[in-house]
């Protein structure tokens, strides 16, 4: 006897959550999935509002510190770009292992991922807090803004360590079919990051260390909680010391998919850090403000299309280990058409009110003013940029690594990098703020045109369990 192709001795053998990976209705699975994991991705995105909401209130110092903040960012990005590396190349791997029905080799995956991450936090960390000074100058800090953004990054730098468990060591949960311990962990810190801000902030007069601090203290909280999953209760894999031991084959495993996430937010601090550049030549200190402000707001709307992505992965990578390559494609069809319809939602919204937006992050008149015209010229491509990184993680959780790099380098590296050093010259700030959409335009149809391909490819094979 067999159930959508799958013979009834293997389904005996999976548990609840897989057998509902390898049965259920696509479209609303990836829905179920995808609510708990769009809504952890959205809490992620207040970290970065609300710390910037609350330091442009400081008063006095409000337009510096958020403009510190913003400067901030690239050193957060690279952090963020390590603990992507390990957690989507595990969590990748872990997805298709499980759909093989390898559970062994699924948890030696997440053993050498948290030995990972301990390395790299503490490398990095230290790293980073001795070259700081010169990195943030470099990154488009001025005498006014260098106080502020140091003071902020040297503070979450000595957290670096609850950055990694609490972000990277909570995506192998989500692998393995559990979408909503992976959102509470997320929604945990995220909470107590918008309680603890203004605490801290205001009621201890601690200023922008106290937005850092704050934020520390909450990832610290929500690192723990992932932690207690692997130690505590009966979860899906475990941690264990006799698979802590690095192997090669392990790491390669983890780099090969982990490599496109890695490249995809790498690119994003460099363009970040040549964003600001081109806005202090053309903006000043302002300039760069404003644009914080700009992709925070749009954030609240990008990282729930990361949170569709992340919650179709374990349906596509566990089926595609099976081999059932018609859910495959109606996996990623339904997560693209989600995707979309939160940027098309976004776009609207954003470009419609743009002044009161930006009303809640400053009252200065030439930060509102130039905040408002960056959100009505960025945020016209949102649906785009929404299909593209969707279509980048899909090619992450099926194992083609290679095009989920191309993806990533060409929007980024080829056509928004060159950008910036070619339109602000001719179009001063309106140059950084036109150079986004014409990427996205630009790179859309290359991934398109890979998406099409891979949909043929994988309706040619047959169903292999």
């Amino acid at each position: 006897m067999e159930e959508n192709g799958i013979n009834q001795e293997r389904l005996e053998k999976m548990t609840p959550r897989e057998r509902q990976m390898a049965t259920a209705n696509i479209p609303k699975m990836v829905l179920a999935f995808s609510i708990p994991t769009v809504i952890g991705m959205l809490v992620q995105a207040l970290y970065v509002a609300v710390d910037r909401f609350f330091v442009a209130q400081i008063y006095g110092v409000g337009e510096d510190a958020l403009a510190g903040v913003a400067l901030a960012s690239p050193v957060s990005m690279i952090v963020a770009s390590f603990a992507l590396l390990i957690g989507v190349g595990s969590a990748a791997n872990i997805s298709i292992r499980l759909g093989k029905g390898d559970r062994e080799g699924a948890e030696k995956v997440l053993s050498n991922a948290l030995v990972l991450n301990l390395i790299f936090a503490v490398v990095l960390g230290a790293v980073s807090l001795i070259f700081l000074e010169p990195v943030l100058m470099a990154f488009g800090a001025s005498e006014a803004t260098l106080p502020f953004a140091y003071t902020y990054t040297s503070i979450k730098l000595y957290g670096i360590i609850f950055t990694f468990i609490a972000f990277s060591m909570n995506h192998p949960i989500r692998a393995a079919g559990n979408a909503k311990r992976f959102a509470s962990a997320q929604l945990l810190g995220g909470i107590l990051n918008i309680f603890l801000n203004p605490l801290f902030i205001f009621t201890f007069d601690m200023g922008i260390a106290g937005a850092a601090w704050s934020t520390v203290l909450a990832q610290g909280i929500s690192a723990a909680w992932v932690m207690l999953y692997y130690f505590r209760g009966n979860p899906a894999i475990r941690i264990r010391a006799k698979f802590m031991r690095l192997e090669m084959q392990y790491i390669l495993a983890i780099a090969s998919i982990g490599v496109a996430p890695f490249l995809m937010q790498m690119l994003g601090s460099a363009v970040t850090i040549i964003a600001n550049n081109a806005l202090r030549a053309f903006g000043g200190d302002h300039a760069i403000g404003a644009f914080g402000a700009i992709t925070a707001v749009v954030s609240l709307f990008v990282m729930p299309v990361f949170g569709i992505a992340q919650g179709s992965q374990p349906i596509i990578g566990f089926n595609y280990g099976m081999g059932d390559m018609a859910r495959v494609r109606k996996a990623y069809v339904s997560s693209a058409a989600y995707a979309v319809g939160i940027c098309t939602i976004g776009m609207i919204f954003i470009a419609t009110i743009p002044e009161l937006i930006m009303g809640m992050f400053t009252n200065d008149p030439d930060v509102l003013a130039l905040g408002a015209t960056g959100m009505r010229i960025m945020v016209w491509t949102m649906p785009v940029a929404g299909f593209q990184m969707n279509a980048s993680t899909f090619f992450m959780a099926i194992g083609r690594a290679k095009f989920s790099v191309i993806l990533s380098v060409l929007r980024q590296g080829v056509f928004l990098i060159p950008l910036y050093f070619i339109l602000p010259p001719i179009l001063e700030i309106n140059g950084v703020w036109f150079a986004t959409p014409i990427a996205d335009v630009t790179a859309f149809g290359v991934t398109l045109t890979l998406i099409l391909r891979e949909m043929r490819r994988l309706k040619k094979m047959t169903f292999q369990t």
